[in-house]
């Protein structure tokens, strides 16, 4: 079938690209809708309780207070005549804006708690009200009007921190990384494009592909965007993507196109092998993937299911792309990408394929316990860190210590009175007395004040204490707030949540815990009760597949053992760097928790993206024996033809990765070098060492499948005729 295909393709060439062309101007047009529709946010749990206590307090309260703004005078304190009318104006400026539901300002309310130990500081919590999305647009406006250099500059300094001025920093931080990320990856992966396809002309086939799969999957995003919420960041995962599985599938068209072209002397006909081979490897390629990617629908976090719309679209586009339109140029262009200067010096030479690799898959044959022993040993090493990996969300932490965000959270913990920023929120429904519960709050370890409409509770204290703030109840629901010293990602918060929770409520009423370190214990707790169905999920379809693929129960077992110690072991060394600061002076962040999502989100990308490369090398593998070659001869030479594709297209596709190392935000530098380094491991120590030794380990063996497994294989696994076809002009064993 995809035989026929390519010979279609072949002969419409032309009207193939008119027509591909028409589809991807209508596509960016479309696609550049995305921008204005999708949101910023999406790390929380919206069905958790913390999420149902935000809920609740927008809409009876007006909210929280989420933009905390830090007022430094520049001459004196904040007691000064001249400091007060400054700060008296920026809060009546503050206050009028549009999007304020509630503000508290030490010159409108001259608390202790809002005033720093030394007078040099004073705070104005603001309560912006809205959705996420909105409470970002009114957060940015609100900082770039007096948190970047206002009227108020002559007198005051302002930085902005809080939920809201984190949000602000880390987004902007992001969008900065990522245009200098790819400034620096953009003309290297140009230059090694021409290096590694050996020709401008093929090395343009790629980018075709790869600005067909960005604009595509941007126009689905826009569509989607106007049905559910879609996250910011799944632009970033669709031009990454994009462009290393253009490079992926491209690189191998061309490659067997050229190999083909030697053994076929008519173009059009190396064109149809190419597609019935290389374009079968490719759709099964992007099945596991886009299996993988799959996975993160489960999770009711939208900013990872974002990254499965995004993953998803551009896998597809991206496939698609490369088995209908490459044909079509390789038919144009085919004699211009067909021969180089390798193919006219030897032929034989380059249908062979590489010399390195076949080497190592004859060493790997030889002697597969020596090959693999060792590799297993540093692979289970790597991974011990794991067993140490504790799990948090993003904060200001993530962000460096010059950043205002950070400076902000440091100036509170340390400056400030004991709670004054990032409390935990409790929300009572009932009509019963809160004052014997809020005393029990106060009891607790580690609670400085609990802050309710009746007045402040202190441990120790029988009775409440002003003041006391009205404005924390309405009829049958109350609000108090829980003022700790902790911070909020730490061990101790988490665990002062959980007694919270534990704590019995007033009799008749329902209590529920939110607040920053609410949401991370809900956070977690979502995706620890999603994750075991999620790995079962990506295991059950990989190894389905990859039988299909294969013919096989071993091989996709195989091939998940070796995923698994290869994830281990990034994991594993993500966590010595990031979580215990091995290399914090040299990339510049702060050793905190992993973070949840974005751990998670490496993971399906690594696994799918290591698939990918299985898939490449079991393809061409699985092809030799269906020739006649026994295993070992099967494995050098296929490891042979596509060793040099695999590590040509995760060198180019690790400089993009590796870029956003360069990051100033650490979870994006975690993302980036974890990512890159899994990648350039995968194509050497995985695929170089471990398949090969496998597979010569295994024997025949390695192709068992139970007899009823191989004759429903036989009807409905996906097979093409070419290997018939290119038997006859195979190489010979000895060859």
């Amino acid at each position: 079938m995809l035989r026929r295909l390519g010979h279609f393709l072949s002969r419409h060439a032309r009207a193939v690209l008119a027509v591909a062309g028409i589809l991807t101007l209508a596509a960016g047009a479309a696609g550049f809708g995305a921008f204005g529709e999708l949101k910023a946010g999406g790390f929380d749990d919206p069905n958790a309780p913390s999420a149902t206590v935000t809920r609740r307090l927008e809409a009876r309260f007006g909210g929280t207070d989420n933009l905390v703004l830090l007022v430094r005078p520049r001459r004196g304190t904040v007691d000064t005549l001249a400091a007060k009318a400054a700060g008296r104006a920026l809060t009546e400026q503050v206050a009028r804006a549009e999007g304020v539901s509630g503000l508290t300002s030490y010159w409108r309310t001259p608390a202790p708690a809002l005033r720093s130990r030394d007078g040099r500081a004073a705070l104005i919590l603001v309560r912006l009200a809205g959705d996420p999305q909105q409470v970002s647009t009114r957060a940015d406006q609100l900082i770039a009007e007096h948190a970047q250099g206002g009227a108020d500059d002559r007198e005051l300094t302002v930085l902005a921190g809080g939920p809201a001025g984190t949000n602000h920093d880390v987004t902007g931080r992001v969008a900065e990384d990522l245009r200098a990320a790819e400034a620096i990856a953009v003309p290297v992966t140009a230059v090694l494009l021409i290096l590694v396809f050996r020709g401008l002309v093929s090395a343009l086939i790629p980018l075709a592909i790869g600005v067909v799969a960005i604009l595509g999957t941007l126009a689905e995003l826009a569509l989607i965007a106007r049905l559910t919420d879609v996250s910011v960041f799944a632009i970033n995962l669709t031009t990454a993507l994009g462009l290393g599985l253009a490079i992926d599938y491209g690189l191998l068209m061309v490659s067997r196109f050229r190999e083909l072209s030697l053994r076929h002397g008519e173009l059009r006909e190396a064109v149809a092998l190419t597609v019935a081979t290389a374009g079968r490897t490719i759709l099964f390629s992007a099945a596991t993937v886009a299996a993988a990617l799959t996975t993160l629908l489960i999770f009711p976090l939208y900013f990872l299911r974002s990254f499965a719309y995004a993953g998803i679209g551009v896998i597809a586009v991206a496939a698609t792309s490369a088995v209908l339109l490459t044909p079509a140029l390789l038919t144009v262009a085919g004699s211009r990408i067909a021969r180089t200067k390798t193919t006219r010096d030897d032929p034989r030479r380059a249908e062979a394929g590489s010399r390195l690799w076949g080497r190592i898959g004859e060493a790997a044959v030889r002697r597969p316990l020596r090959f693999a022993l060792p590799a297993v040993v540093l692979l289970l090493v790597a991974a011990t860190p794991l067993l140490r990996a504790g799990f948090g969300t993003p904060d200001e932490q993530v962000l460096p210590k010059s950043s205002g965000t950070r400076q902000v959270a440091t100036a509170l913990r340390h400056d400030f009175p004991s709670g004054t920023g990032n409390p935990v929120e409790v929300v009572v429904e009932g009509s019963a007395p809160v004052a014997p519960y809020a005393r029990d709050l106060a009891a607790l370890p580690s609670v400085a004040a609990v802050e309710t409409g009746t007045g402040t509770f202190t441990a120790g204290a029988p009775n409440a204490v002003p003041p006391a703030d009205p404005r924390l109840a309405v009829p049958g629901l109350q609000h108090l707030i829980v003022r700790t010293g902790l911070d909020p990602s730490s061990g101790r918060a988490q665990r002062l949540v959980e007694r919270i929770r534990a704590l019995s409520p007033p009799d008749g009423s329902t209590v529920l815990v939110g607040g920053t370190t609410a949401q991370l214990v809900d956070t977690k707790a979502a995706i620890e009760a999603r994750l075991p169905f999620a790995v079962t999920m990506i295991a059950v379809t990989t190894f389905v597949l990859l039988f299909l693929f294969t013919g096989s129960v071993v091989q996709p077992l195989r091939a998940l053992a070796l995923n698994a110690l290869g994830l281990g072991a990034i994991l594993g060394a993500m966590v010595w760097i990031f979580q215990e600061g091995h290399l914090s002076s040299l990339l510049g962040f702060t050793d905190r928790p992993m973070d949840t999502a974005m751990t998670l989100l490496m993971f399906c990308i690594v696994f799918g993206l290591s698939m990918d490369y299985e898939v490449f090398v079991i393809s061409r593998i699985k092809e030799l024996r269906d020739q006649g070659l026994a295993t070992g001869q099967a494995v050098p030479q296929g490891l042979a033809r596509s060793g040099g594709i695999i590590s040509a297209a995760a060198a180019l596709l690790a400089v993009s990765l590796l870029a956003f190392t360069t990051s100033s935000v650490s979870f994006m530098q975690m993302f980036g070098l974890g990512s890159g380094l899994a990648v350039l491991l995968d194509a050497t120590l995985i695929r170089g060492a471990l398949t090969p030794a496998c597979l010569a380990l295994l024997g025949d063996h390695g192709w068992y499948a139970p007899g009823w497994l191989r004759r429903a294989h036989q009807r409905i696994g996906l097979s093409d005729a070419t290997t018939s076809a290119t038997a006859a002009t195979a190489p010979s064993a000895g060859s």
